[in-house]
């Protein structure tokens, strides 16, 4: 059976089809008696507003593009899931676009946005984006644009971030108080500005607590993951074999840094086992300890 659409409910009530249509969105220029007309004919029928076409005639969309680096990461599961709640409820759809952490990917979705299919954009940067012109191209044509996690400092637009310099002094600083003297911090791409926050937290945290920096314990994860794996275990397996990991970003935690521990060398004084703190990228973060157990915080 085919759908009924507007011209065929107006033929039936001899009313034309923007009477119909307005009756049907209760607007105040219809009667009420032919409001109920409308109404129990389009119940009748099983008439089926469609959605689509009321957006048409109102150039608006009703659709909000999210833009990610990385779908393999918690963090961007969740504000996905969250998005996509809200989105819901205040009659939105939401598009999900996959840069892959390549720039390229970026540039690419921002251009195919550019054409009115969205009526905003929440964006969060590839891990190499230095560049954002591609993104005021979004804001010049009028179009909605929204920074969260990883962001741009020197745009122009609301920013979703959490305090990251806080996030990376308190993740060191569990750690100094569960004994570890040698810490080692997991970082991305220093073109992010989470990245250079995150290890300011870190670096407030050594020189509070009197600890000694040394740049050799701060390892850059934003190659491949065999080049990630091997930047750290090269660390563990060194002289300077930390016994504490603070990981600000979740690809370079997880089994990368796990199995590390017991990847050579003994463990020579200070924290009682080896200690990994975790931030996925904004907010997960956990320790683990050589005995398998794990603490949430």
């Amino acid at each position: 059976m085919n759908a009924v659409n507007l011209k065929q409910l107006a033929q039936e009530l001899n009313l034309s089809v923007s009477t119909v249509s307005r009756a049907l969105r209760d607007s105040w220029e219809i009667s009420t008696p032919t409001k109920q007309r409308v109404f129990d004919l389009a119940r009748k029928m099983n008439f089926q507003p469609n959605p689509y076409a009321s957006s048409l005639r109102k150039h608006r969309s009703r659709t909000i593009a999210v833009v990610i680096p990385e779908v393999a990461n918690n963090f961007f599961a969740l504000a996905i899931k969250g998005i996509e709640t809200v989105a819901r409820e205040k009659g939105y759809h939401v598009l999900i676009y996959l840069t892959n952490e390549e720039v390229a990917e970026e540039m690419a979705v921002a251009s195919s946005l550019q054409n009115g299919r969205v009526d905003g954009v929440i964006v969060s940067l590839c891990g190499s984006t230095k560049d954002t012109r591609h993104l005021l191209d979004l804001q010049q044509r009028n179009i909605p644009l929204v920074f969260f996690d990883r962001v741009a400092d020197n745009f122009i637009a609301p920013k979703v971030t959490t305090n990251d310099c806080e996030s990376g002094y308190v993740a060191t600083e569990h750690l100094v108080k569960a004994g570890c003297r040698r810490i080692a911090h997991l970082t991305i791409s220093m073109s992010l500005s989470i990245s250079h926050r995150r290890q300011e937290g870190y670096i407030n945290a050594l020189r509070q607590w009197e600890l000694p920096e040394d740049p050799g314990m701060v390892v850059r994860c934003d190659g491949s993951e065999e080049e990630t794996y091997r930047s750290i275990k090269e660390l563990f397996l060194s002289d300077r074999r930390p016994d504490g990991v603070f990981a600000s970003v979740e690809k370079a935690g997880g089994d990368d840094v796990s199995c590390l521990p017991r990847a050579g060398a003994e463990d020579s004084g200070g924290c009682q086992g080896d200690q990994f703190f975790e931030f996925g990228d904004g907010v997960a973060a956990e320790s683990v300890v050589d005995d398998d157990s794990a603490t949430r915080l």
